[in-house]
C-alpha cells in the first residue's frame, strides 16, 4: 500500500534523460495489465527527443492550462487505444461501459506504479487534442489517442499529497 499511497503527480522535472531500461520496466508493468476480452487495446508512444516533446507540449495540449513544465520530462508517453468489434462497439451498446478505456487506464496506472517504484515521477495528462498527438506520434486512424503521461527524475524527493474523500464518503457497505 506504501507505494500507492507515496505516488502523486509530478510537475517539475530535472531536464535528464531516462535510462531505457526504465521505460522498459514501466512499459512491460503496462503490458501485463488486465483487459476485457484479453483485447489489450492500449498502444503507446513514447517520446524521447526533446523537439517532439516541446511539439507535444506547443501543439497537442489543449489551451487555457499552462504545461510548459512537460518539457523537462525525461519522455512523454503517449496512450492511445486500438479498437476492436466486440469491446468498442458491441459490448458497450449493451452495458454502456467503456471497456477499452478502462482497460487503458488500468494499464496506465500499472506504468505510473512501477515509475514509482523506480524513484521516477508521472503525470496524466487528458488535456490533449487527439489529431495532433496521433499526427506527432504518427498512429495510424485505427488508433485513437486518450492522453499522455510524462515520466521523469522529481525536482523534489518528497512531492505534497493531495487531500482525499474519507472512506465513509465513497465505500458502501452491504
Amino acid at each position: 500500500m506504501s507505494l500507492v499511497q507515496q505516488r502523486t503527480s509530478c510537475r517539475a522535472y530535472e531536464p535528464k534523460p531516462l535510462p531505457r531500461e526504465y521505460l522498459e520496466l514501466m512499459l512491460e508493468a503496462a503490458r501485463l495489465a488486465p483487459s476485457a476480452c484479453n483485447k489489450q487495446p492500449w498502444r503507446f508512444a513514447v517520446v524521447e527527443d526533446e523537439a517532439m516533446r516541446m511539439r507535444l507540449v506547443d501543439e497537442a495540449f489543449l489551451a487555457g492550462i499552462p504545461m510548459k513544465w512537460a518539457i523537462n520530462a525525461g519522455a512523454i508517453i503517449a496512450l492511445g487505444m486500438e479498437k476492436s468489434a466486440i469491446t468498442h462497439k458491441i459490448a458497450p451498446k449493451i452495458s454502456g461501459v467503456d471497456y477499452p478505456l478502462l482497460d487503458l487506464g488500468i494499464a496506465g496506472e500499472h506504468l505510473v506504479l512501477q515509475a514509482e517504484e523506480l524513484g521516477l515521477g508521472t503525470c496524466w495528462i487528458g488535456w490533449i487534442k487527439p489529431k495532433k498527438v496521433r499526427a506527432i506520434v504518427d498512429w495510424p486512424k485505427g488508433i485513437e489517442p486518450v492522453g499522455l503521461i510524462t515520466v521523469g527524475w522529481p525536482i523534489t524527493e518528497k512531492r505534497k499529497t493531495r487531500p482525499r474523500l474519507p472512506a465513509e464518503e465513497i465505500i458502501k457497505w452491504l
